[in-house]
């Protein structure tokens, strides 16, 4: 069961929210009338989703979506009234998994929900993997710097150089990046 924080300044919209995530079978852990404690209730109920219900989500709550989003991300389905492309775009940039317009039915809560929650995995995975990418990239260019800088000071070739670059990484149980980097450090320390 999905635990699920809800956030509207419209007492209505509150109870037709809570009334469709209960229908949905979420549990619903609290319910703030004000975005202004949004990352403090984050932190200490760690929801597995947030909702959002507003008539244009304001500069403050997309700031505290953004603070959730970089701190505790977690999925966020906002339910607005504004269905402006800016403001759209701006909810989705600030870590709004799904921005629904004029679809409070209770009915429905339970697909959107579920849609966001996918979202907002597979963006998560998407992110790790890039991470992970650059992380090798810089990694890999460090190793070829590394790689040049044994070639142009001890005449090795390429192959040779990286070899060289693997056995000390191997006899110091570092990893290959690590091994580049001092190379590199003592290098530029040489001049």
């Amino acid at each position: 069961m999905l635990r699920v924080l809800l956030v509207d300044e419209s007492s209505e919209r509150a109870e037709v929210l809570r009334a469709g995530l209960e229908q949905a079978g979420y549990a619903v852990a609290a319910s703030l009338d004000s975005p202004l404690e949004l990352l403090r209730a984050v932190e200490k109920l760690k929801p597995d989703v947030i909702i959002i219900g507003t008539e244009s989500p304001s500069r403050d709550v997309l700031e505290h979506v953004v603070m959730v989003s970089r701190d505790q991300p977690r999925p966020i389905v906002m339910f607005a009234s504004d269905g402006a492309g800016d403001i759209i775009r701006e909810a989705v940039r600030a870590g709004v998994s799904a921005y629904v317009v004029d679809g409070l039915d209770p009915a429905r809560v339970k697909g959107i929900v579920d849609v966001a929650v996918a979202r907002h995995a597979e963006y998560r995975q998407l992110a790790t993997e890039l991470a992970q990418a650059n992380l090798k990239l810089s990694e890999r260019k460090l190793v070829e710097r590394a790689k040049g800088i044994l070639m142009k000071s001890r005449g090795l070739s390429e192959d040779e150089a990286y070899h060289a670059l693997r056995r000390m990484a191997m006899s110091k149980k570092k990893r290959l990046s690590e091994v580049a980097k001092a190379v590199i450090d003592m290098a530029d320390f040489l001049g």
